[in-house]
């Protein structure tokens, strides 16, 4: 039987209801506004005869490859909170700097199966992982991994000769490359056959874009990616290649 008296508690009743379903809805609303901020980044795709190799800029030198299923991540560091990215099969990390190097990025991403591998100096601070130096080369799962040189000329004081790796990564006989934080050094310029580059363009720790279009012009990649940008606009480098083959694919990364 409806009694005056019992009103005031279920209007409070109701009250608290529509506040937690607020919450709820708040909650979700945030959660997709992340995984869209994380995903409004377009994929480059490249087709092969064993399937899409699927290239995803995820923020400054941040990249996860998808191929035949696994999830491959170049230096994960840093990523938008809230997105539930896929667990990593295999996580490359090219140095030790913090935008590159992320202990706790790498164990959120990682399973007990989750093949790590780095430079020397980045496995001695994980304390774990595989090591792979300049002129390694190794199969891991589905692809191969070369360990390239990466590092600076002009200014040799952030990234010295020898320490650093960039990583050319073989798949379905596509070669793609990761140049991490580079200058355009001789090694760079006479790659041959890359089918993907990922070049630098963040002074003053890697290239400028003049610098990074010096070097497509060299070892002529048939995509490039200016990726870990910092103040540089990428358009720079597709409007410098505007008469050569080479596709420039321009993501503004933050």
């Amino acid at each position: 039987m409806y009694s005056r008296q019992s009103q005031p508690r279920s209007d409070a009743a109701h009250r608290q209801m529509f506040r937690a379903s607020a919450l709820i809805l708040t909650a979700v609303f945030v959660a997709l506004s992340n995984t869209a901020r994380a995903d409004r980044i377009p994929p480059i795709t490249l087709e092969t005869s064993e399937g899409p190799i699927v290239m995803h800029p995820l923020k400054h030198g941040s990249v996860r490859i998808t191929f035949l299923k696994k999830h491959y991540y170049i230096d994960p560091a840093q990523l938008p909170a809230g997105v539930d990215y896929p667990k990593a099969d295999v996580i490359l990390i090219t140095h030790e700097h913090g935008d590159h190097l992320d202990p706790a990025e790498i164990k959120k991403l990682s399973t007990p199966k989750t093949i790590v591998i780095a430079n020397t100096n980045s496995q001695k601070k994980l304390g774990y992982g595989e090591v792979m130096k300049n002129g390694d080369k190794k199969q891991v799962l589905d692809i191969t991994v070369e360990a390239v040189p990466a590092y600076n000329i002009v200014r040799a004081q952030y990234h010295p000769k020898g320490r650093d790796n960039g990583y050319i990564l073989t798949m379905a006989g596509k070669r793609i490359y990761f140049a991490a934080d580079t200058e355009a050094t001789p090694e760079m310029k006479a790659l041959k056959n890359i089918d993907v580059a990922f070049l630098p363009i963040n002074l003053p720790y890697t290239m400028s874009p003049a610098e990074a279009v010096e070097a497509a012009r060299a070892f002529k990649p048939k995509v490039l990616v200016p990726y870990h940008q910092g103040s540089s606009n990428p358009q720079e480098i597709a409007d410098a290649l505007k008469d050569t083959m080479i596709d420039v694919e321009v993501r503004k990364l933050p």
